[in-house]
């Protein structure tokens, strides 16, 4: 009788030293909210930070821009907080699929190839591309473009573009961590133009006034639209980054920060 009491009594100690731990080891921040969302309290976006007006690093290095000031309001109509790093454009895509991330926020098009890997929330800007060439330069359309050096951005829709004028493996498109690089060739005369998205490009000619680049206009582009990017089949914060959005999108919010009516 005495050994089982004893037995007994080490098994509660034990016991209560691991509920003990348990409630030491957990982190308010990362738990569950309670609101019945499901989703963490503070959730991470990764973004590439040259992405302006989007994204882009102000003098100390913090990410601001149009998608972190979106989800600030999100943040504001759903109680929770983001933590926005900049991580680089192909690393985006990897760290949510890895779950490093909960979300991408980087300018990201949703486009039916990604969809089959990613979920995209309800779009919250629409953009298109553009054709960005020197002042001097006699190219004025897509067609113009058949036998021409091309910069872009790689992995992007401007890439996608220039692969249905030039060919998929043609050498003669040149592809780019980020867009001011892609731009800086058109400027530096190492390619013939460059495609991007259009209020990146506008950024950048509004910041860069001695660029002597001009841009092109083609309705062969089809309107783009961006979304925040999450790991396939995550719900949770799927339906509370839509539900923020609806909620903005509402109360004039959304179109107080992109300048558009997005309908």
């Amino acid at each position: 009788m005495k050994k089982r009491k004893k037995l007994l009594s080490m098994f509660i100690s034990a016991l209560a030293v691991s509920m003990l731990l348990a409630a030491c080891g957990s982190d308010p921040k990362e738990s569950s909210s309670g609101d019945g969302s499901g989703a963490k309290d503070k959730l991470v976006a990764g973004t590439e930070a040259t992405f302006a007006p989007f994204e882009l690093l102000d003098d100390n290095g913090k990410v601001v821009g149009i998608d972190v000031d979106i989800l600030n309001a999100i943040g504001d109509e759903t109680g929770k907080n983001f933590e926005v790093k900049n991580i680089g454009w192909e690393p985006v895509f990897q760290q949510v699929t890895n779950g490093e991330i909960d979300l991408g926020a980087s300018g990201i098009t949703i486009t039916k190839e990604r969809k089959e890997s990613y979920d995209f929330t309800d779009p919250y800007f629409e953009a298109t591309q553009l054709i960005v060439v020197k002042k001097d330069s006699k190219i004025k359309s897509i067609e113009n473009l058949k036998d021409k050096k091309i910069a872009v951005q790689i992995n992007t829709t401007g890439h996608i573009a220039a692969k249905k004028i030039l060919g998929k493996s043609s050498s003669k498109i040149k592809a780019y961590e980020n867009q001011p690089l892609a731009y800086q060739e058109v400027i530096n005369g190492s390619v013939d133009a460059a495609i991007g998205d259009n209020a990146v490009i506008h950024e950048y000619l509004k910041n860069n006034p001695n660029a002597k680049l001009k841009t092109i206009e083609d309705d062969a582009f089809e309107k783009e639209y961006y979304g925040f990017m999450v790991k396939k089949g995550n719900k949770e914060v799927l339906d509370l980054l839509n539900n923020g959005l609806k909620k903005i999108k509402e109360n004039g919010k959304l179109a107080e920060i992109t300048g558009q009516e997005l309908k």
